[in-house]
């Protein structure tokens, strides 16, 4: 047995040193995290010469370890500013667009059956509405039988970019949120137990009954997850699709972005999903030219050939206009 492990060590050892030839590791961002498992492996199959990993540990791990030089990229949804990035040495550009959805256990109610407005989702995670039964919720549910159960809600626990954009959206649609909460990436949340990254969030609601939480949309259709259909800015209640997310994306303006800094929660439009996100890249400016040649090459492929598994997984790829402003500013 031990001869055989040994054998074993040394062919994969001899595959290791005749295979890659440079390895690039990400991490970070949870919320993008199919997507950049798919590219990952599948530019490590098509180009044997690199090997590019990427790790799911959270928007604020992968930004922390990119300004420590422990990655070679980093992938955050919690975007930095212009003057974040000046100062550790960071350049910044989009991936991908997707959408944070709201996700519950109700008994009973199915996916994109319960309605949802601004006021009444603010109040649910501010805790000051605690029932299902809650006659605010029956009045916009009315063809619902809805429990009388106590709402359990669901946040996530570690330092999160789909928390940023979730939290940015309370911010805007209740001053009270604003004021006593806040936008951030952690937050001290009024109500709820936590759950580790995305996935955390979905086991957490998938196991409680009456629970309520947000994640991104691609873990949600893969949790087979019932959602929330939402009050958008226009007043109208829209379901979550890549179609809403789209057209919330439509009017950003990345060509007044400093550092591609933008936040598209609570966009305009009659079909426009209210809690829209983006994902970026940080990169090192300072990082060895021939990983700089590399992240080129691999991002030019992510751009262009990963754009069609984005889709499949239910991202939004970032628009060719904003492509080339990013090979213009950053990818040179």
């Amino acid at each position: 047995m031990k001869n055989i492990l040994m054998t074993a060590l040394a062919t994969a050892a001899a595959f290791g040193a005749a295979g890659a030839e440079q390895t690039l590791n990400g991490a970070g961002a949870s919320f993008p995290a199919p997507v950049y498992q798919n590219w990952t492996y599948t530019y490590s199959q098509s180009t044997p010469s690199v090997r590019v990993n990427y790790q799911s540990i959270g928007s604020g791990a992968g930004v922390n370890q990119i300004k420590s030089k422990t990655v070679d990229f980093a992938g955050t949804d919690n975007p930095l500013t212009l003057e974040e990035q000046q100062k550790d040495a960071l350049l910044q550009f989009p991936m991908l667009t997707g959408g944070v959805v709201v996700i519950v256990n109700i008994p009973g109610v199915q996916n994109v059956q319960l309605k949802l407005s601004r006021e009444v989702l603010a109040d649910i995670f501010l805790g000051k509405i605690t029932r299902w039964d809650d006659p605010k919720l029956k009045a916009a549910n009315p063809s619902l039988n809805l429990p009388r159960m106590r709402i359990t809600v669901v946040r996530r626990a570690d330092a999160s970019g789909t928390s940023f954009i979730f939290t940015n959206y309370l911010s805007k649609i209740s001053k009270e949120w604003e004021k006593d909460v806040g936008c951030g990436s952690s937050v001290k949340w009024p109500v709820g137990i936590g759950g580790q990254k995305n996935p955390g969030v979905c086991n957490n609601v998938t196991k409680i009954r009456g629970s309520i939480g947000y994640t991104e949309y691609t873990y949600a259709v893969e949790a087979n997850l019932s959602m929330a259909v939402l009050e958008n800015r226009a007043g109208k209640f829209v379901e979550p699709s890549v179609k809403t997310f789209s057209a919330s994306a439509a009017n950003a303006d990345w060509k007044n972005a400093p550092g591609f800094y933008m936040v598209l929660t609570d966009q305009p439009g009659d079909e426009s999903w209210p809690i829209t996100g983006v994902t970026y890249i940080l990169v090192r400016k300072d990082c060895p030219k021939d990983v700089k040649d590399a992240l080129r090459k691999y991002f030019e492929w992510c751009f262009t050939t990963g754009g069609t598994a984005a889709m499949k997984l239910n991202y939004v790829p970032i628009p060719g206009n904003v492509v080339e402003l990013i090979r213009k500013e950053v990818l040179k």
